[in-house]
């Protein structure tokens, strides 16, 4: 089975420079590396040709962002399994051996995601997909490891092979022909969340996504777009109502649609509070933008064949959390 390492770059030499030895270190010997190169305008292209020359470069003509980063660059790859790494992601010695275990077992696996650890504290769980995720009725994400911003401590509670219902962006193994199948990634995202969408229709499907906690790495997290910035806050927002008209069963999508609104309203009113109105602004961007595409979102539902119909793993983790006061997964029912 072969395994081809894509780390998607943009103006990132100092995160190469960093964070690609480890890479190359621990995964020379089971897989190819490559850089894709969104069209960078820094000095990320001269520096891999000669420091790292046995690493190839795909160079992406326009900075398309993640989504259509990934989707072009993956044309020109030749695997069986994609490992999808961010810049900014330490890996540690024979992590892509308990994964390539994982595929071969299970013929209906069709994504993988290792334990994700904080770079800046490796005892801690990291915020961008810990220990895999799952999202709520309202289609919510969080994560075995995280809800919200709690993030817990490991203590070799998760070190499992999990089902899981989407699997991080920042460290994704999926096969290739899946991947090609179901057209990549939803290149309207731009960035943010369109894993979990790729992730809900692949499980459309029938493929099982799942979580290896033996294999482990480390993510800086925020490298491109800090959680401050209010890009990030419309990008979260807008792209994940985006999801759910494509991928909600249809008996409930409308019904998710005006919960979302009334709970988004909530968090705009929260950042004011918080005395933060310019994230109030991006949530409704945000809403605006989904309104504007929600035709044409809906247009996409018709291709799917919608086998994952208990999507959620709670009804709802803003009252489990911010009422019920429940900050560990362990705790949600």
């Amino acid at each position: 089975m072969k395994i081809a390492i894509v780390i998607l770059n943009w103006n990132g030499r100092d995160l190469l420079e960093k964070f690609l030895p480890s890479v190359v270190a621990h995964s020379k010997e089971d897989a190819e590396i490559y850089v894709a190169d969104n069209n960078s305008s820094d000095e990320s292209i001269s520096f891999l040709k000669e420091q790292y020359p046995q690493v190839k470069i795909i160079q992406n003509s326009i900075n398309g962002g993640f989504a259509k980063g990934y989707n072009d660059a993956l044309k020109y790859v030749n695997a069986d399994i994609y490992a999808l790494v961010n810049s900014d992601i330490e890996v540690t010695e024979n992590w892509l051996k308990p994964i390539k275990a994982v595929f071969e077992q299970n013929s209906q696996t069709a994504i993988v995601q290792p334990k994700i650890l904080d770079y800046k504290d490796k005892s801690k769980f990291e915020y961008a997909g810990a220990a895999g995720g799952f999202v709520d009725f309202m289609g919510y994400p969080f994560c075995r490891g995280r809800v919200f911003m709690e993030l817990e401590h490991d203590h070799g509670q998760y070190n499992d092979i999990a089902n899981i219902f989407w699997a991080s962006g920042a460290c994704f193994f999926i096969k290739s022909d899946i991947y090609h199948q179901l057209e990549g990634f939803d290149e309207q995202y731009f960035a943010h969340q369109e894993e979990i969408d790729l992730c809900w229709r692949v499980q459309n499907e029938g493929y099982a996504i799942q979580y290896v906690g033996h294999s482990e790495v480390y993510h800086v997290g925020g490298a491109t777009l800090r959680e401050s910035n209010p890009q990030k806050t419309y990008l979260n927002f807008r792209n994940s109502l985006f999801t759910i008209a494509k991928n909600v069963p249809k008996r409930f999508v409308f019904i998710v649609i005006f919960l979302r609104l009334v709970l988004d309203a909530v968090a705009g009113i929260k950042f004011i509070i918080e005395l933060r109105p310019i994230h109030t602004w991006a949530i409704i961007k945000a809403h605006l933008s989904f309104y504007r595409h929600l035709k044409k979102m809906m247009s996409k539902r018709r291709a799917l064949s919608y086998k994952q119909t208990n999507y959620f793993y709670c009804f709802s983790i803003v009252w489990e959390h911010f009422i019920l006061r429940k900050k560990r997964f362990s705790q949600i029912k």
